[in-house]
Parts: C-alpha cells; structure tokens; sequence
C-alpha cells in the first residue's frame, strides 16, 4: 500500500474528475496521502478534502512562491489551522531563489521560513520543506531551529547536504524525477539513504514519473517511483511501499 506524503489535489487540474479520482484511490492500493497548502486559502481547502476522505490528511503553511501580500501575522492564522485535528504537519514551507529574484524578496522569504519553523517547534509538528536553488540558506535555516523536524520534499541537494539533514534527524522525500533518465543526484542519494529516512511522494499534479512525465500526475503513480528505489536498493517493490508507508506513519503521527 502506497504513502503519497505530498500532492496538491485541491489543484485546478484535478477540477474536473477530482471527487471521482479520490475516491478510487484506496481501490488502486493508495493507504494515505497528505495534502500541504501554499497558502491559507490552500491550506484551507487541504483541511477541507481531509475532512471528506478518511485516508487523506493536511498540512498547512506559506509557500516562498505564495507570499504577495502576506505579513509576519499571518503565522498566526496557519496556527489556528494547525489546530484541526487532521493537520499532520506545518508546509508547505522553505525557500525558493529559481523565482524569488530580489534581495528584499528574499530576505522576507527567509523570515517567513524562520517564523514558520519556529512554529513547527512551538506545535511539536513536523515541517514539510521546498528547496530550490536554495540549499545553503535552508541548511542554515534548520540549523537555526536545532528543535524542529522535518522533511525536504522533492530532494534536489547534494549527498553532502543530505548527511547533514540526516544526522540531524530529518526525512529526504522523491518525487516521479528519479526515473527519469537524466537523474544524476538521485541514484547516487538513494543507494546511500537509510531506508528509515526514506519517504515518496507525487507532488501531485506536478513531477509524473516515467512513462507518464508531462502528464497530470496522481497518487497511484508512485508504484513506478518505489520499482526505481528497489532496483537502486536491492529490494522488491512492495517491500519499499511497506517500509515508506511505516515511515510516513511514523514521521506524520498517523496510527
């Protein structure tokens, strides 16, 4: 049974078949999925299709895309959202400098990132990080906060950022971009990882894996990224599902 830990189903390409599509998932071997928010209005609508779908659960936060107008106050009102008994985690969160282009841009990112994970300490949640194009200042950011915990969703980094988030605790997630053809961190990464740091995810509707790339991309799809991880780790493919469905249960508090 699969773990999608990260897919956006309350995204506009999911509008025309996502009741129908949802609803199938337990069927097509799918356990549970989390769903971050980019936003409040996001995160709202995650909370919103955790409370409809058992299996679902939602994570809610300020993405560095979605930060136009947004205040160091509004931390306060993902506070009031982590209080929903459905919400696992404080994300989605981080930095990202392939969008985020001026100093001042940047620099209130960072803060909001700071804030964010002070608040994930605060709340005992786990946090849920975007990187691009970022990797020192996120690094420096967790060191920062020696307390939170966390996961770096869609992996990019190098092997020699991945064992100093590992050391520390954290989680490294792989979204379909293992299996593409011109992966060249990845393979390296995941023949290193302790399965225990090990979870998968979609990042649904984005990051199809091969043969779908391009294409909308759902929960199902993972089963194709868990037969690249078992053929870089010596494993079966059910064996992978299993251990990063225990992983993923473990690091979101899901029993």
């Amino acid at each position: 049974m699969i773990f999608d830990t990260h897919a956006h189903y309350y995204d506009d390409a999911f509008d025309p078949d996502r009741d129908a599509l949802l609803s199938s998932l337990p069927e097509r071997g799918v356990a549970l999925v989390v769903c971050p928010g980019c936003d409040l209005e996001s995160s709202r609508q995650s909370i919103a299709l955790a409370e409809q779908y058992p299996f679902l659960y939602a994570a809610a936060g300020y993405h560095p895309e979605n930060l136009e107008g947004v205040t160091l106050a509004h931390v306060d009102q993902i506070k009031a959202l982590c209080a929903h008994q459905k919400v696992v985690a404080v994300g989605e969160i981080g930095l990202d400098y392939y969008w985020v282009k001026t100093p001042e841009e940047r620099a209130f990112s960072r803060d909001m990132f700071d804030a964010q994970l002070s608040l994930a300490e605060e709340l005992d949640l786990p946090a849920i990080v975007h990187d691009r194009d970022a990797h020192k200042d996120c690094l420096d950011m967790v060191r920062a906060h020696p307390n939170a915990r966390g996961v770096f969703h869609c992996y990019s980094g190098s092997i020699e950022d991945a064992k100093v988030l590992v050391d520390r605790g954290w989680m490294l997630s792989f979204t379909g971009n293992i299996t593409f053809k011109n992966a060249r961190r990845a393979p390296e990464i995941l023949k290193w990882l302790p399965l225990d740091r090990l979870m998968l995810e979609t990042d649904a509707p984005y990051m199809a894996p091969e043969p779908w790339r391009g294409q909308r991309c759902d929960s199902t799809m993972i089963a194709r990224s868990a037969e690249t991880v078992a053929q870089l780790k010596g494993l079966t493919r059910d064996e992978v599902e299993e251990i990063t469905l225990a992983n993923g249960k473990q690091f979101f508090g899901i029993t």
